[in-house]
């Protein structure tokens, strides 16, 4: 993907469509920040295909996730499977909106896996982390939206 469309673009798209559809779905405003997530964490994942071959994860603090899913329910009492339910669906909302802009800019058409969720920090095996961009929620939670590559393999392996 690094050779179709530059990093700063890249992270451009990321950035203002994460904010925005997390603002619109889930009522949670998300400013640039420096903390890593800690603590109790679940992380959602998707698998680009087609054109791109990359994932994209995010992996937050379990409280945001819980406020994301008590504000699309609309009730504040929520159980863990309503949580991993509403937070795979709100990042589906995320990659195809993603999918569809960079469709836009690259002309090449790709699609993306259900997402998954994990409790924890996930990381795909065979992939390295490309772009990480870190937020701070408005209910001070930690967020990463993290890009992932296929390694690079030498050719001495």
């Amino acid at each position: 993907m690094h050779n179709i469309i530059t990093q700063e673009s890249l992270t451009e798209v990321f950035d203002r469509i994460t904010r925005k559809v997390t603002k619109q779905a889930a009522g949670i405003y998300l400013e640039p920040g420096l903390t890593k997530p800690s603590g109790s964490l679940y992380t959602v994942y998707a698998q680009f295909e087609g054109g791109f071959n990359t994932g994209l994860s995010m992996c937050a603090e379990a409280t945001m996730f819980t406020r994301l899913t008590r504000y699309m329910i609309g009730l504040d009492d929520v159980t863990q499977e309503d949580v991993e339910d509403f937070s795979t669906e709100y990042f589906n909302m995320v990659c195809g909106c993603i999918a569809s802009h960079l469709f836009k800019i690259t002309k090449i058409p790709s699609r993306f896996t259900i997402p998954k969720f994990y409790r924890g920090r996930y990381a795909p095996e065979g992939h390295d982390e490309h772009l990480i961009l870190t937020y701070v929620s408005d209910g001070q939670e930690s967020v990463q939206l993290i890009h992932h590559m296929p390694s690079m393999v030498s050719a001495d392996a």
